[in-house]
Order: C-alpha cells, then structure tokens, then sequence
C-alpha cells in the first residue's frame, strides 16, 4: 500500500484505517463494538432479536467501507475525497439527531462527532491541497522563463 500523497489523502487513510478495523472487531467480537458505542450488552437475547444479524451487517459494511477508502486513498481519488466530506456531514447530522431524540445512548454521539470532525478535517485537506497546488503552479510559471536555456521550443520546430 502506497503512503497518502495529499493532506486529504492523509484524513482518508485513517478514517478508513479505523473503519477496517472497527468492523473487523465488530465481525470478531461484537459485544466489544456494542459496549464501546455505549449500547448495552444483555446476556441473552430474546426470540426476534436481531441485534447480531444487524451488527454483523453493520460491520462487514464498515469492513468494506474501510477498504474502498484505502483504494481511493492509493489512487489519490479527489472526487471520492470530495463526495465523502459531503455525506459524512450528513451521517454527523442523522447521528446527532439520533441521540437527540433518545433513539441511541449519548455516548453514541462520538460515532456522529467522529464524521462530522472528519468531513471538516478532509475538507481542510482538499482546501490546503487547492492551495499548494496553486502556489507550485504560480511559482513554476514565474520560474520558467529564467529557467529556459536557448531559443523557445517553438523556434526549434520551424525550420
């Protein structure tokens, strides 16, 4: 795996980092993933509980999720890296007003804290990124003519 190339790339590598191995330990010890998200865990559950059906679905999405992140962090997919900052904010709001009205224990808003820091983070990496970017390309374009040697390229050709 190739190390991140941007600011962006930086905040997309972990984020997808901790969802690879967040749903792997939901995957492999489920009940750890419950108590760490503040949910309890009773020693038995009911008929008609599906709480394990749904963690495991849960987890093997942020399984996968992980993965795609890292993918687009090794091809330095900006598009991707625009499209999250977006929908992480809208995860960061429906995960707020999920605590907000008793839906999930309080501790559950960290999970909507951690999009929501995260969207911001990467939207300073896409901002910082634009901007070096443009700083290089304004920095080559003064330094070019002294840079050249000889006749323009286009003298050269016409002959």
């Amino acid at each position: 795996m190739k190390l991140p190339r941007s600011a962006a790339g930086w905040t997309i590598a972990v984020f997808g980092v901790l969802a690879l191995v967040m749903g792997a330990l939901g995957l492999v010890w489920p009940e750890s993933l419950l108590r760490l998200l503040g949910f309890e865990v009773p020693a038995s559950r009911a008929a008609g509980d599906y709480t394990g059906t749904f963690l495991t679905a849960s987890s093997m999405a942020s399984f996968n999720m992980g993965v795609y992140y890292l993918l687009a962090t090794a091809t330095e997919w900006r598009a991707f890296y625009r499209f999250t900052v977006w929908f992480r904010l809208v995860t960061f709001t429906v995960f707020t007003i999920t605590v907000l009205a008793d839906v999930a224990p309080g501790r559950f808003f960290g999970v909507a804290a951690w999009e929501g820091l995260g969207a911001l983070a990467t939207a300073v990496g896409l901002w910082w990124d634009a901007r070096r970017a443009g700083a290089a390309s304004t920095d080559a374009t003064a330094a070019e003519p002294a840079d050249r040697v000889g006749p323009p390229p286009a003298a050269d050709a016409v002959h």
